[in-house]
This record gives structure tokens, sequence and C-alpha cells, in this order.
């Protein structure tokens, strides 16, 4: 028997859920600014480029493969209410996620994931013993992603 409820997305994620603290602290005015120009990535009509950068940062963070976080979308509620899709809403191709980080480039992404990562740490969410400020695991990170796609 179906059942229909009434509810919102938002509702739907605890507030104690680790993507609300992270999204009090969330620099997205550093965000929207050094992403004004790329408003329209191929693919993406519908998906804000702000949104699509969120889905870099979860998929950054969960070490997630392009097809993976096509999945992990699907699947979890808490990853679309972060990256600013609704409950209901088509998410992204896994294929989308390779022309985004093409378009916002390496240098760009790598200045964007250290603006949340300096956030973050500034409230006490990221602790660092070691800090090395290499671009080079981000464009092997990408190469990996590039691999895992094209193997499954």
């Amino acid at each position: 028997m179906d059942q229909v409820e009434m509810v919102t997305l938002n509702s739907l994620v605890p507030k104690t859920h680790i993507y609300h603290r992270i999204m009090r602290h969330f620099p997205t005015q550093i965000i929207a600014d050094h992403l004004s120009d790329l408003e329209h990535v191929k693919g993406a009509d519908g998906f804000g480029i702000q949104g699509l950068f969120k889905c870099l940062f979860l998929q950054f963070m969960a070490d997630l493969s392009d097809r993976e976080m096509e999945r992990f979308l699907q699947e979890n509620t808490s990853a679309k209410w972060f990256c600013e899709f609704e409950l209901s809403s088509k998410t992204p191709s896994f294929t989308l996620f390779g022309k985004v980080r093409k378009k916002i480039g390496t240098q760009r992404l790598s200045r964007l994931f250290v603006a949340v990562r300096d956030a973050l740490k500034a409230q006490g969410y990221i602790s660092e013993t070691f800090t090395f400020v290499d671009a080079s695991h981000l464009i092997a990170k990408a190469t990996l992603w590039q691999e895992r796609n094209r193997r499954k």
C-alpha cells in the first residue's frame, strides 16, 4: 500500500548531521565569487555551478569515483540536500563531474578546496598535524577518477 506524506528535504536531514555543521561554515560567498564566470557548463542544464562544486567537494571527501558519486547522490538524502538538489529531482550523471572539474580547472579547484578547508579548520572541524599544499594530489585524484570510470 502506498502512503503519501508531506515532507521537506531539510526535515529529512537531522540537524546534528555533519553536513549541517559544514554548511554553517561553508565559504559560500568565496565559492560564488570564484565560480561566477562558470555559470554555464555543457550538460549541466538545471544544475547550478555551486551545487556541482559541492558535489565535487563531497566526492573528494568520501573518495568516490564519478560513477560512485552519481549513485551516492541518487541514494543519499543528506547529499542531495548539501548539493542543493530537490528530493525528487534528477541528479547529475557521472559524466558531468569530469566536465565540471575540467571547466573549473585544477588550480582553481585546489584554491577552492583550500578555502573550504581553512573555513572548516577555523571552526575546529579539521585539525592538521601536517599541511602539504600540493595540487599534484588533486591532479592524481582526477586521473584516478578517470581511470576508475573507464574500468567500470
